[in-house]
């Protein structure tokens, strides 16, 4: 199935966080956090400006970002577990 946001809106995929603590400890499925951090999937064309003016999106496809972490709506598509967001929600890119 292909799917197309709409308007500011941004597909991500969360990236999967580390099983093990610096100091070596293993961390259970249980008692690990949502990772705040994922991958742009998809992104819509843009929102509309006063005058209707398109204006595009500062994120692409590929990027890294993080994000708030009740940010975005969880959706499952083709079998991933995926966010969908506003742009907005996005804090920034991680280069």
């Amino acid at each position: 199935m292909k799917f197309r946001p709409l308007h500011d809106r941004v597909v991500v995929r969360r990236l999967e966080s580390e099983e093990k603590t610096k100091g070596g400890i293993i961390i259970p499925d249980t008692a690990k956090e949502k990772p705040q951090e994922g991958e742009v999937i998809a992104v819509g064309p843009g929102a509309r400006d006063e005058s209707g003016k398109l204006v595009a999106l500062d994120v692409k496809k590929g990027d890294r970002v993080l994000f708030g972490k009740w940010s975005g709506t969880e959706v499952k598509i083709d079998g991933q577990d995926l966010l969908i967001m506003k742009e907005s929600d996005i804090m920034g890119v991680v280069a």
